[in-house]
């Protein structure tokens, strides 16, 4: 287990979601521990391994050593990790694997386009913008969509999912709302502010059948409001997922800084794993 001491010293070192310990905790339902320079989460057959080192410089011979090491100890049938480079002696034995960057807005050099500011104005009048502490089924019918449409990997299904639960239990979760001039819910983010330096960006959606132009730009403007608030230099902004939302991201100042590699492993075949099965 991991001390509030320890979660605290955490929190104060992180630079990516996953730093985040309640986040992972909830998302795993796994125990967290801190291994090395290294966060996991352990529960029953598997591990979710975090390895982005909370202090030291990143290096492959140390992160794999470290890996090998906890799998050895723990002997999970499922290893899902992430890190910013693959070692190689598990490159060829990925059961999925998935690249992919961190994207990162900083806060203390941004300068908003007049476009954009344009374009939230232009949102103001069409929509309610609402802080909110729940996740409900309006915006479980719209996790659901965008779920269907990208098929992404198994954590971050999992993390769309576990956003109820999450968000209930959390007290540094936002729920920031757009909604139309009916009260339907248009688009919808949910944002961490429980890191020292950063909020992060957890996830975003908005619906096509309540579409409202822009709407996706008003939520992204508050968020940097509420960021600003609280005190953070800078917003991760998370993965840049598909071609769509990388634009998304980089239009308003984001950009790559952290590469991303996911590793599924399995130490034996024993067909599809489901986090939400254990």
């Amino acid at each position: 287990m991991i001390s509030p001491q320890k979660e605290e010293y955490i929190l104060t070192k992180a630079y990516i979601p996953e730093h985040i310990v309640s986040l992972m905790t909830l998302i795993s339902k796994g125990e967290p521990l801190l291994i090395e320079d290294y966060l996991c989460f352990i529960k029953d057959n598997y591990l979710i391994f975090i390895g982005y080192p909370l202090e030291q410089a990143f290096t492959k011979g140390a992160f794999e050593a470290a890996l090998k090491d906890v799998i050895r100890r723990h002997k999970p049938e499922y290893t899902w990790f992430i890190a910013p480079e693959m070692p190689d002696s598990f490159s060829q034995t990925c059961h999925k694997r998935e690249s992919d960057n961190y994207y990162k807005l900083d806060l203390q050099e941004l300068k908003i386009k007049s476009n954009l500011m344009q374009a939230v104005k232009k949102a103001s009048g069409n929509l309610t913008f609402e802080i909110a502490k729940e996740v409900l089924k309006e915006h479980n019918e719209l996790i659901s969509e965008f779920l269907e449409l990208e098929n992404p990997s198994p954590l971050i299904r999992q993390l769309f999912l576990s956003m109820p639960d999450y968000v209930h239990h959390s007290s540094t979760a936002i729920v920031l709302n757009a909604r139309s001039r009916e009260g339907k819910l248009s688009a919808f983010y949910v944002v961490d502010l429980a890191a020292k330096e950063f909020a992060a960006y957890v996830i975003g959606c908005y619906s096509r059948e309540n579409y409202v132009s822009h709407a996706s730009d008003l939520l992204f403007y508050e968020m940097i409001n509420l960021a600003k608030e609280h005190g953070k230099g800078y917003i991760n902004l998370g993965l840049g997922v598909n071609e769509g939302i990388r634009r998304f991201k980089e239009k308003w100042g984001g950009v790559p800084f952290l590469r991303y590699e996911f590793c599924e492993y399995r130490r034996k075949d024993t067909g599809v794993f489901e986090l939400t099965g254990c």
